[in-house]
This record gives C-alpha cells, structure tokens and sequence, in this order.
C-alpha cells in the first residue's frame, strides 16, 4: 500500500535553485517520524535537488509584494515549496 511523503523547503528567495534556510517532513509510510530540530542540515541544499532526487512539486507559494513600510520584516518565511514523494507502508 502507498502512501504520501511530504517535505516543505523554505529557500531564500523564489528561485527553487536558491538555498534552503528552513525545512520540515512528514512521512505517512510510518517509515520514519521526525521531530523539529532532529536535523542539523537540510536534506536538500536547494529545491531543485529535491526535483533530481525525485520529489515532486506541488505547491509554491504567492509571490507578492510586501506593504509599504514592511519591506524588511522578518516575520515569516514567504518563500515556501511543497514537495511529495509515494512510498511503501513500512508493515
């Protein structure tokens, strides 16, 4: 049976070969269950590595302009992908 693997890549800019600063997975195969900050280092230094590796792309975030006086705010990552993968059920 087949399930869903899930990887979201925050990268620096909007280019998916820009580098990844932030990252998460979830895995519904029940292979793996990782937990925030068991990793030191992204899984993939760029988006497009992810693609090489045979991830796919399903959802990029909205580019859109900052507000007038919030062009250096820092509050939330804005440059989100979303990958999946299929996999095995671990039994």
């Amino acid at each position: 049976m087949m399930r869903q693997r899930v990887l979201v890549l925050y990268l620096a800019n909007s280019a998916l070969d820009s580098p990844v600063i932030a990252w998460a997975s979830y895995d519904g195969t029940g292979a793996r269950r990782p937990m925030a900050g068991d990793q030191d280092a992204p899984p993939y230094s760029t988006g497009v590595h992810a693609l090489q590796d045979g991830w796919r792309l399903f959802q990029a975030s909205t580019l859109a302009p900052p507000l007038p006086g919030q062009e250096l705010a820092v509050s939330y990552l804005k440059y989100e992908f979303w990958f999946e993968q299929l996999g095995e059920v671990a039994r």
